[in-house]
């Protein structure tokens, strides 16, 4: 038996999320519903012209993957997270977060010099989410922080596909999964977001030859993917690259493919607030489904319900608590 359920390497993030308007989107001239790079100083700029609407941010310790491996972690799974902090209170907010909610790391005896990554996350009405994120020492993750023996004790292995944007960190991901591939790890890729499958296509889909294990997208990512507005050919398309995929599709429910047949899952109907964190807690969620002996249908359940839960919230995971709550409802602990 291994001794974690899911190892991940991704972008160590302190979130910060703020509640606005459409219009204030369109006067910072901010894309809606995508992650943009932005340096300090634009962050700052956003910040300035925020104002009030600071008051009430909401900060944790974020990045697509850690998001997920927290959740998995709180939901009981043994995780490993591979990532890069700086030695400051932003680099001291991510590690106390993993700590707290029992996700191992590597961080005991190694920080790096600069400024922790921070993600500037705009919430509008319609629970839509844009952000802008300035990757600080996150940047330079590379193949020295890839933790091998962390791997070989893994049963899967999370890559984030944000990781796909600088040859520094799409080495350390590819480095990653050629390891998975070594001590037989299975691999699951999340594509992120859609710059990832568009503007970096070349670095994902060389993370994806071969073929992995699976993939975890939403539709807008699918379709840009496999360049089509036709979803059904978009799923096709997906099944020459990964043995199962899920293609979250928010209030319409979730496309399942197994490895032998599609699946349509429903939605929970709830009045969601925050779409933030929704895509990372369904894989978090449907990994510990897994590791319970859950078929991925079930699994799938899970993770839908647990995405569900989250998004009538703000920040983008659930406490530990209310996690061990979900969990012990659905499994009737």
């Amino acid at each position: 038996m291994s001794k974690y359920l899911v190892y991940a390497i991704g972008h160590s993030l302190v979130d910060t999320d703020v509640y606005v308007d459409d219009s204030d989107l369109d006067h910072l001239c901010i894309e809606k519903g995508t992650m943009t790079l932005v340096d300090e100083a634009r962050q700052e700029q956003i910040k300035s012209f925020l104002g009030d609407k600071l008051a009430n941010a909401h900060r944790a310790c974020g990045g697509s993957a850690g998001n997920s491996i927290i959740a998995a972690s709180q939901f009981g799974a043994p995780t490993y997270m591979s990532c890069l902090v700086a030695d400051d209170e932003d680099g001291d907010i991510y590690i106390d977060d993993l700590e707290a909610s029992g996700v191992d790391h590597g961080f005991k005896y190694k920080r790096a010099r600069g400024i922790t990554g921070k993600c500037l996350v705009l919430i509008t009405p319609d629970a839509e989410r844009s952000m802008n994120t300035f990757l600080g020492v996150s940047e330079c993750i590379s193949v020295k922080d890839v933790d091998e023996a962390a791997i070989a004790a893994s049963t899967w292995v999370y890559l984030e596909g944000y990781l796909v944007t600088s040859p520094t960190t799409h080495a350390a991901v590819m480095k990653t999964r050629q390891l998975a591939d070594a001590t037989g790890a299975k691999v699951a890729v999340s594509f992120a977001d859609p710059g990832m499958v568009t503007i970096f296509r070349d670095n994902m889909n060389a993370l994806l030859e071969g073929g992995i294990d699976f993939v975890f997208s939403n539709e807008v990512e699918a379709l840009a993917w496999a360049d089509t507005d036709n979803l059904q050919l978009a799923a096709e398309r997906l099944k020459t690259i990964c043995n199962g995929f899920v293609i979250t599709r928010g209030g319409s429910g979730t496309i399942l493919y197994d490895g032998y047949v599609m699946h349509q899952i429903g939605s929970q109907k709830v009045n969601a607030i925050n779409s933030l964190g929704a895509g990372d807690m369904f894989a978090g969620a449907f990994f510990y489904g897994l590791g319970q002996g859950l078929s991925m249908v079930a699994a799938c359940e899970f993770a839908s319900k647990a995405a569900s839960i989250v998004v009538c919230q703000a920040g983008p995971r659930l406490s530990m608590q209310a996690a061990r709550a979900v969990r012990d409802a659905h499994f009737g602990n």
